[in-house]
Order: structure tokens, then C-alpha cells, then sequence
């Protein structure tokens, strides 16, 4: 079969301009490099990465962060043109999230922030036909009982993507998800340090063995291509077959 970059060709996004929310680290992060690999003008924003890699070409990192009202909306209105919006910023408080004020916190970021990116970029990307990726995950679909705010989030961005995939439809603007099974990063970091909890992962895995972030980001950019353009409203597993084995 042939390899991700023989499957997409390196200027597929020339002069398309992309805007990664969550971009500086983790899947967000890898969404970046993707799509400057592909020749976008990408601007990742987000917090501050802890170990901030080089900065790749075609990428503008921007400080951004979601709990402070009106930062999203005046970065997205500021943009000339927008091709693509990717919403992959997002939190868990694991058991914390029992607490209704964290509750509370975790649905801000995760799922207001996805609601509020989407309709601040929705008349930007209408004037160029663009789309929109949201991040979901495998929790969208099952039950997290240690993570009670992160599963509600995220069943909640699904179903927000459909519904934005019928609102936008109209005016030319596509709206899919990705929803990542367990991943090689930092939020899985504590589970792949524990080989009981490791082994029972890669068990039900029919691949048998952790995604990694640009497993995400190469179907991220899948769904943003032309290749995609009658495909809307979808929420596609990325998960080695987890979610169906």
C-alpha cells in the first residue's frame, strides 16, 4: 500500500489558509505539521507547549487560550481568509470532573470551544467554500466512568457536528470528526506507564498497538480534501478497530 505521502500530494493545500485550534501540541500539534506538509499556511493556536519543538515552515504559533472570553473570536475574525478550521483543543480532569464546577469547566473547553470556533469561522469559510474537522474521541460512543465531563464533551461534539453539518450545507461548508481511540500522548502518558492497563489496551486493539498523533492527523487532512467533498456530518473512528472489537 502505499505510504500517507504518496497518498497525498505534497502542494494539495497550496495557498489554502488552515487554522488549528489546540494546534501546539499532542493530535492538534501533529494536525499542524500535516498540513504544512501538504503547502497550507497553517496557524496553530493554543497554549504554550511545555517542550516546544522547532517551529516547522508554514506554521504561525498564537497563544490562545479558551477559557478567556472573546480570545477565539477575535482570532478567527482577524484571518483574511480561512480554507480550514480543525477544533482540537480539549481537557480532562479524570475523576475531578465529579465536581460539578469542573464538570462545568471541562464542557467550556471541549464543547462551547468547539460550538464557539465553528460559528465565529462559519462566514469566513462560507466566502471559500472551506470545512471544518472537530476532534471527538472514542468516549463520544462509550462510557467513561473516570471521566464523566471529557465522555459528555465529547458525545457532545459529535452530535453538534451533525447538526452543523446540516446547518452549513447550504453555504457550500462541510463538517466532519474524527473521533481517536487511544493514542500515543501526553493525556494517555499515566496508562501507558502502567502494563496491566497497557496490555488490556492492546488486547482489544485488533492492531495491536497505540495510535500515534499523526494517525489522526493524516485523516484530519483526508477530510478537509477535495477527496472528501461529499462526505459531511460523518464521525470516523481512528482507533486500530477498538470501537468495534
Amino acid at each position: 500500500m502505499p505510504a500517507a505521502e504518496e497518498t497525498f500530494r505534497p502542494e494539495l493545500f497550496r495557498d489554502r489558509n488552515v487554522l488549528v485550534v489546540g494546534g501546539t501540541g499532542g493530535i492538534g500539534g501533529a494536525v499542524a505539521e500535516e498540513f504544512a506538509r501538504a503547502g497550507a499556511r497553517v496557524v496553530a493556536a493554543g497554549l504554550p507547549a511545555a517542550d516546544p519543538a522547532p517551529g516547522a515552515t508554514g506554521i504561525t504559533e498564537v497563544d490562545l487560550d479558551l477559557t478567556r472570553p472573546g480570545d477565539l473570536e477575535t482570532l478567527i475574525t482577524g484571518q483574511d481568509r480561512l480554507d480550514v478550521l480543525v477544533n482540537a483543543a480539549g481537557m480532562i480532569k479524570r475523576l475531578d470532573e465529579y465536581r460539578p464546577e469542573v464538570f462545568a469547566q471541562v464542557l467550556e473547553v471541549n464543547l462551547t470551544g468547539t460550538m464557539r470556533g465553528c460559528v465565529a469561522a462559519h462566514p469566513l469559510l462560507a466566502a471559500s467554500g472551506g470545512s471544518i474537522v472537530n476532534v471527538a474521541s472514542m468516549w463520544s460512543y462509550f462510557g467513561g466512568p473516570l471521566v464523566p465531563g471529557y465522555t459528555a464533551s465529547k458525545g457532545g461534539v459529535a452530535q453538534l457536528t451533525k447538526a452543523l453539518a446540516v446547518r452549513y450545507a447550504t453555504d457550500g461548508v462541510r463538517v466532519n470528526a474524527v473521533a481517536p481511540g487511544w493514542i500515543r500522548t501526553e493525556m494517555t502518558a499515566a496508562i501507558r506507564q502502567d502494563p496491566e492497563a497497557e496490555r488490556r489496551i492492546l488486547d482489544r486493539t485488533p492492531q495491536a498497538r497505540w495510535g500515534t498523533p499523526r494517525d489522526v492527523a493524516q485523516v484530519v487532512t483526508f477530510l478537509a480534501s477535495p477527496a472528501a467533498g461529499f462526505i459531511t456530518g460523518a464521525v470516523l473512528p481512528v482507533d486500530g478497530g477498538y470501537s468495534v472489537a
